[in-house]
C-alpha cells in the first residue's frame, strides 16, 4: 500500500484510502483505494494479480525466510454513462464505523454498505459523511460492475488475451519482492531488478515503462 502510495505522490495523483479491514496485530487484511490524476490507468492496470514477498520476520530466530501474498486488482472507474443500476436491484445499509479490534471510531451510523442482489457484490465505505459514503460506495460498486463485464467480454475473446501481459488471470503470480537478496522480479517479462529498496519507495516507472513496451510489441505482433 505504502510503495503505491508514494508511487502516486511521485505522479502528482490524488490517493484516497476508502475503506480498508485491519488484522487483530494491525495489519492490512483488505483496502480499497481511489487514485485519480492523468494516466492513471494507464500505470497501473499491469499491477493487477498476485505479488509475492519474501522476507525474514522479526520474529524468526532460524533465519527462515517467509513468504506471503497479496492480491491486486486495478479497475478503471465507470462513468455514470457506462453503467446503469436499477435501484431496485440495490439493498443499502447504514452502520456504526468499525476500527482495529472493532471499537467504534464514531457514534453516527454514518457507514454504508451497498449489496447489488443480482450479482452479490457488496461495498462498504466509512467515511464520517453518510452522503459521501453513499458517493463513494456507489463509484465502487460501478467500476466493480464494469469489471465483471469487461472480465466477460475478455473471456469470450480468447484472442484479445494474447495481447496482455501474461494471461490477465489476477490469480496469476505477477511479481516476487525478495527482501533478503534486495530483488525484485517480474515474472511476466523476465525483469529482475536489485533495487527493491527503490521500488518499496515508489520508483516502479522502470518495471511500468518495461511492461507497456513489452504489452505495445505483442500487439503490434498480433497485427502483422
Amino acid at each position: 500500500l505504502r510503495m503505491y502510495q508514494r508511487y502516486s505522490d511521485n505522479k502528482g495523483w490524488k490517493f484516497e484510502i476508502i475503506e480498508q479491514q485491519l488484522t487483530e496485530l494491525g495489519g492490512i487484511k483488505d483496502v480499497v483505494v481511489h487514485v485519480k490524476g492523468a494516466g492513471v490507468f494507464a500505470r497501473l492496470k499491469y499491477e493487477s494479480g498476485v505479488h509475492r514477498v519474501q522476507r525474514v520476520p522479526e520474529t524468526e530466530s532460524g533465519g527462515r525466510v517467509h513468504t506471503s501474498a497479496a492480491t491486486v486488482a486495478v479497475l478503471p472507474e465507470a462513468e455514470d454513462v457506462d453503467i446503469q443500476i436499477d435501484a431496485g436491484d440495490l439493498r443499502i445499509d447504514t452502520m456504526r464505523a468499525s476500527g482495529a479490534g472493532g471499537q467504534h471510531v464514531n457514534t453516527t451510523d454514518s457507514a454504508v454498505r451497498i449489496t447489488h442482489l443480482p450479482t452479490g457484490l457488496v461495498v462498504t465505505s466509512s467515511e464520517k459523511s453518510q452522503h459521501r459514503n453513499r458517493e463513494i460506495a456507489m463509484q465502487v460498486l460501478k467500476a466493480r460492475l464494469y469489471d465483471l463485464e469487461r472480465q466477460k467480454v475478455d473471456d469470450e475473446r480468447a484472442a484479445d488475451r494474447k495481447a496482455q501481459v501474461g494471461s490477465g488471470d489476477r490469480s496469476e503470480r505477477i511479481r516476487t519482492y525478495n527482501f533478503p537478496q534486495g530483488r525484485v522480479t517480474d515474472h511476466r517479462i523476465g525483469l529482475t531488478l536489485y533495487k527493491l529498496d527503490q521500488v518499496m519507495q515508489g520508483d516502479l516507472d522502470e518495471i511500468i515503462d518495461a511492461l507497456t513496451s513489452h504489452a505495445q510489441a505483442q500487439q503490434l505482433a498480433e497485427m502483422e
